[in-house]
């Protein structure tokens, strides 16, 4: 079993359990999270650890856990009424479609809250794990993710500059995935990495979000798993560059990005090549 399947075992083993006479609470919870999605925050982090200190893994799924947790919150408030009001997500009918948006809300709440009692809960020195919450609860919450998604749902219709949507999606997106690769050098006693992988992160958040929005506009929903061409009142690189030039900024950052790697040491680039040469990519099979 590989070491992805594994933290899918540990992630099963771990759903949130409620011990509650509510008729679908519990089943609204595990909803999202059992439905797949690419765990890419996981992988990232797992794959730092793999590189450095392969021994620690059982330790590590616990912080990749309680990411995606995080993740997956984000996700399922994402798609509310009151911000995209999406149907689909992870190739399943939203929470909100499937039983109402006060559900959804709070599902969402309580896998915020899940994602920080899981971590807290990892085999690691207190000292580490103030660390960690540090890290996540920065780059998830009030100056990092929500920041971002404050500024893409005030400005909808309002056409912002490139610096501006830049910086909105730095926060909504690349702020967590730097935070995974970082996160994992922490587990490992790396701090001499970690900025590095941070800012190598935030590179890479935005090439993610890049090729998000070009895939909005290239794939159908049930290809996508999720509702797409719902950007329209959004800023998105290619309501604002066109599709062409929002190609053109993915292949610049795509190229910068693989530039950067052939600086990672031998095992760092073992572990996380794969994952990121897949998602580096992809937007290249879009036309």
């Amino acid at each position: 079993m590989g070491i992805m399947e594994k933290f899918e075992s540990f992630l099963v083993s771990h759903l949130p359990v409620s011990e509650s006479f509510h008729p679908y609470y519990e089943t609204s919870l595990r909803q999202m999270l059992t439905s797949g999605g690419k765990r890419f925050r996981p992988a990232l982090l797992l794959g730092v650890v793999g590189a450095y200190n392969p021994l620690m893994f059982e330790s590590a799924y616990h912080i990749a856990l309680s990411i995606e947790l995080l993740h997956t919150y984000s996700l399922i408030h994402d798609d509310l009424p009151s911000m995209d009001n999406a149907d689909l997500r992870r190739g399943v009918v939203t929470l909100h479609k499937t039983y109402d948006e006060m559900s959804a809300i709070l599902a969402g709440d309580a896998l915020n809250t899940y994602a920080f009692e899981v971590l807290s809960n990892a085999p690691l020195s207190a000292p580490v794990v103030v660390k960690l919450v540090r890290e996540l609860s920065h780059n998830g919450g009030l100056n990092g993710m929500v920041l971002g998604q404050a500024i893409d749902c005030h400005f909808e219709n309002q056409r912002l500059e490139l610096d501006q949507v830049k910086m909105l999606h730095i926060h909504k997106t690349g702020m967590l995935i730097a935070a995974s690769l970082k996160m994992g050098a922490i587990i490992v006693g790396r701090d001499d990495i970690a900025g590095m992988l941070y800012d190598f992160g935030i590179d890479l958040g935005l090439l993610f979000q890049i090729q998000d929005d070009i895939l909005d506009v290239t794939q159908d929903s049930a290809s996508a798993g999720k509702t797409t061409n719902n950007d329209e009142a959004k800023n998105s690189f290619v309501t604002l560059l066109g599709f062409d030039e929002a190609m053109r900024e993915a292949n610049i950052l795509a190229e910068k990005l693989l530039d950067q790697m052939e600086s990672f040491d031998e095992n760092l680039y073992r572990e996380l090549s794969p994952t990121l040469t897949k998602y580096i990519n992809r937007h290249k099979e879009q036309k």
